[in-house]
């Protein structure tokens, strides 16, 4: 193994190191990551809420033995993969040792240290659009046809992880146009590579065809709950969060395709930048849809660095410039990572303010940060269910029925319902009763703070018992009570049935 090997090897591993140590024990499983593990249960060319490789890779992990350890290597390894690229990028670029030390420093020391702690596709979904900025940039530079080919498996991958890979598409396309190599629109070869990037991504295509574009539904969703509470300010300034440690790197990179020349030919990365950052400002979108933009435009920037200080005094200044996003990253590891509990972030809560940390999707301030809250309250909650099975005699007539994705996700990760799986009428679950095996006597209900409501629940059966709700004060869930409904007084199938189709048809 040569040295340039040897260091990268070191990144790699500190990758690893970094994202088993960037989260505190008092944290649990977030709960994005309990409905994505579910979803290796249950096979599919598509889903509701995600496309299909997110399924895959869970189905992976159950094989594995659906440990912790398990659920976060993948998000890690993904991360240490783009730092490869963003190394490799760089290399290819002519920067030698320093630069691609730098870049390696830029990209694993930011924002990335806090997405790669969650199994969740955003981690997948930044090595593609790195991965497919790579391609592009080798075939840039010697015209092979193999780069194109292996551009369209990139695409691929990254649409049937994410669907947001299309808006980079949607950038670069105009972006190329702008530029000489737009001569590739021209070539036969491109069109058959288009072909083929389609055949791929054609069996996901066809299932949202088949169940009426839930994507644009999600979309729909999303625009009108969740993007409506975030300004396109707020979009523009959490930009300078991203990569707060490398923001002169990120602006060297831009300075570069105008006043370095060996760049000039990969400006179409810049006007790439531009019209995806137009796309997400029309669209209002949240922030961190932008985040696989820049990995690439690190190694763009540690090249001119290393230009900029390959003479006189400046070189003396850099080491300075390589521990920079280390430094900065320790000052705000605390803010970004989920290392400090709970009680100590409310003692810190003006500094978690002043960044906007503490506003959730619903455009309010709260205790702690979203992500952070949503890690909080699922085991208690999972043994209060647990509770509620030593009082049914016979589980085979039982459902569990959840508010959310998130409940019913928590509880099949951490309860023993002995093979009772926890449902909801929400996200993908809704597909996933089998009513037609089971004759529902009695449920276990899970009820949110904000909806306590049972006066339906006791007119279809003959006792409704109490059994406990989550008390954990941080804990988004706080308050989710959890009942036992005995004696089903009419058909709770028929009912139940009725209320799907309808949720479908909706």
């Amino acid at each position: 193994m040569n040295r340039n090997h040897g260091i990268l090897l070191f990144f790699v591993l500190l990758k690893f190191a970094l994202q088993y140590f960037a989260l505190n024990d008092v944290y649990e499983l977030h709960r994005d990551e309990f409905l994505h593990l579910d979803l290796g249960k249950h096979l599919a060319v598509g889903y509701l809420t995600v496309p299909p490789v997110t399924g895959f890779l869970s189905y992976l992990i159950i094989l594995l033995g659906n440990s912790v350890f398990w659920v976060k290597f993948f998000p890690a390894l993904f991360g240490a993969l783009t730092t490869v690229v963003v190394w490799k990028v760089t290399e290819v670029l002519g920067g030698g040792l320093y630069a691609r030390i730098v870049a390696a420093i830029a990209v694993t020391f930011s924002v990335l240290l806090r997405i790669n702690t969650l199994y969740q596709p955003n981690s997948l979904e930044y090595l593609c659009w790195t991965l497919l900025f790579y391609t592009v940039i080798r075939y840039t530079l010697d015209q092979h046809n193999k780069w194109l080919w292996r551009a369209a498996i990139v695409f691929a991958l990254g649409f049937l992880n994410k669907y947001n890979i299309v808006f980079l598409v949607l950038g670069l396309v105009p972006a190329i146009l702008l530029t000489p190599l737009r001569s590739i629109f021209g070539r036969k070869s491109f069109y058959q590579v288009a072909l083929t990037a389609l055949v791929l991504i054609s069996p996901n295509l066809f299932w949202q065809a088949q169940n009426g574009f839930p994507v644009l539904h999600h979309l729909q969703e999303l625009a009108e709950k969740q993007l409506v509470n975030f300004s396109r300010l707020d979009f523009l300034l959490s930009q300078l969060l991203f990569f707060a440690g490398a923001l002169w790197l990120l602006f060297l990179a831009f300075v570069s395709f105008l006043r370095y020349t060996p760049h000039g030919k990969f400006i179409y990365v810049f006007w790439c930048y531009i019209s995806t950052m137009v796309l997400y400002l029309i669209f209002q979108a949240k922030g961190y849809y932008t985040i696989g933009l820049y990995p690439v435009l690190l190694a763009f920037g540690a090249v001119y660095l290393e230009h900029l200080l390959r003479n006189g005094w400046w070189r003396y200044l850099r080491l300075l410039m390589a521990v920079v996003p280390i430094i900065v990253m320790i000052t705000m590891s605390q803010l970004i990572l989920p290392i400090l509990p709970p009680t100590a972030i409310v003692e810190k809560r003006d500094e978690f303010l002043q960044y906007g940390l503490l506003r959730w999707e619903d455009g309010k301030d709260h205790q702690l940060p979203q992500d952070f809250a949503d890690m909080l309250g699922w085991k208690e909650l999972a043994s209060i269910v647990d509770s509620a099975f030593t009082f049914i005699p016979d589980h085979k007539y039982t459902l569990i029925q959840c508010d959310n994705y998130g409940q019913a996700g928590a509880i099949n990760y951490y309860g023993e319902q002995l093979g009772v799986e926890a449902l909801t009428l929400h996200a993908d679950y809704i597909n996933w009763y089998r009513l037609d095996e089971i004759e529902i006597d009695q449920v276990v209900l899970v009820k949110s703070a904000s909806d306590d409501n049972l006066k339906r629940e006791q007119a279809l059966f003959r006792e409704v018992r109490y059994i406990g709700e989550i008390s954990n004060q941080f804990a988004r869930e706080r308050g989710t009570k959890v009942y036992l409904l005995s004696g089903a007084t009419k058909n709770i199938n028929k009912i139940l049935a009725a209320e799907i189709e309808a949720r479908k048809l909706f």
